[in-house]
């Protein structure tokens, strides 16, 4: 399934010789290229969704999403240069997720983003696929305060940041096991609710009513900012095994409670991480982001604590490739480039 969506801002003129940015992505199962003008400017974001090829599944398989990214990247890199109505020759730099992710899928667009940078002799940028999802929120939202306290929630990862400029962040709390996304695709495919899980399960829980099946809010009695999703996950299948055959309960009631056992936990954890920093600030990014839930219990404990809150729109929260692009504009004006022999790396190194 393929999505374009073209932005160009006001103000913005070739004549004013900007800085442009192709960025590529494919940390996991969305191949996507875009151009990026002086790290705001979104001039082309292009997305092919592997979604289809996965849902028989239940799940992103890596091999499969690998050899997808090679048969697609090129296609999707053109379709950014066509829709940006550039040639190649005008890009000044070649961004690419090198970690962490699948690092088959990683290494088909280094591997791309390398050639391409080496044959335009262009500079190469690596950009930490989590600093793009948090840099999302700066290609939409003007006047974000920091310090801030981000929360990065998706298929993949699940943890809270303090970002003390824009080149600065450090993780304050992470899952132990799985992301919350995870969680969500995995209780969906048991519950045969469908994937991608997340949406799947929202929709449910809008059916059902959250209390009726009691789940634990895992790690909220912890003084720290740490996630445990999997005995939540295992919480919700041995409850709907036992209550399964009993009249009074459907599964729309367990999706409603296991969304509200996650998003209590996520804002719960959020909001002591800025009691304890003392930001005036809340990010959140990722794909569990576009949880409307999740969005809508953020915000009413922001707005009672007297903070900002600021999040993606809903293309932007799941992966693409304008996040990437526009996190490289502050490398490329340190100069912070990297070599050719840059690897990938599935693991979350360091930020």
């Amino acid at each position: 399934m393929l999505f374009l969506d073209v932005q160009i801002q006001k103000g913005w003129c070739r004549n004013m010789n900007p800085l442009l940015i192709l960025g590529i992505e494919t940390s996991c199962d969305e191949t996507a290229a875009a151009i990026v003008a002086n790290g705001r400017d979104i001039l082309s974001n292009v997305i092919n969704s592997q979604i289809n090829i996965h849902q028989r599944f239940g799940g992103v398989v890596p091999e499969v999403a690998s050899r997808k990214h090679i048969e697609n990247i090129a296609l999707v890199v053109d379709m950014a240069f066509e829709e940006a109505r550039l040639s190649y020759q005008e890009i000044d730099a070649v961004a690419v997720t090198n970690t962490p992710g699948l690092i088959g899928t990683l290494l088909v667009g280094l591997s791309f983003a390398k050639a391409f940078a080496y044959g335009l002799g262009r500079p190469l940028i690596a950009v930490n696929h989590l600093h793009g999802h948090i840099y999302a929120n700066f290609l939409e939202h003007d006047n974000i305060e920091l310090p801030a306290v981000c929360l990065v929630v998706s298929g993949g990862h699940t943890s809270i940041l303090y970002m003390k400029d824009r080149k600065s962040f450090e993780i304050i709390g992470e899952t132990r096991d799985d992301a919350a996304g995870e969680a969500f695709d995995k209780v969906a495919r048991f519950l045969g609710l469908g994937y991608p899980g997340g949406p799947a399960i929202e929709k449910a829980a809008q059916q059902g009513e959250t209390g009726k099946i009691k789940l634990p809010r895992v790690f909220l009695d912890r003084n720290d900012f740490e996630f445990s999703f999997s005995g939540l996950k295992t919480a919700s299948v041995n409850q709907w095994q036992k209550i399964k055959a009993k009249e009074g309960y459907s599964v729309h009631d367990l999706a409603a409670e296991f969304q509200a056992a996650l998003v209590e936990v996520l804002v719960e954890k959020t909001m002591r991480a800025v009691e304890k920093f003392q930001v005036k600030t809340v990010l959140m990014a990722g794909g569990v982001a576009a949880n409307q839930v999740l969005r809508d219990t953020m915000r009413r404990r922001a707005e009672a604590l007297g903070i900002q809150l600021f999040y993606p729109s809903l293309k932007l929260c799941t992966d693409n490739a304008a996040m990437i692009a526009g996190n490289a504009y502050y490398h490329y004006m340190d100069g912070n480039f990297a070599p050719l022999n840059v690897n990938a790396y599935p693991g979350l190194l360091s930020l």
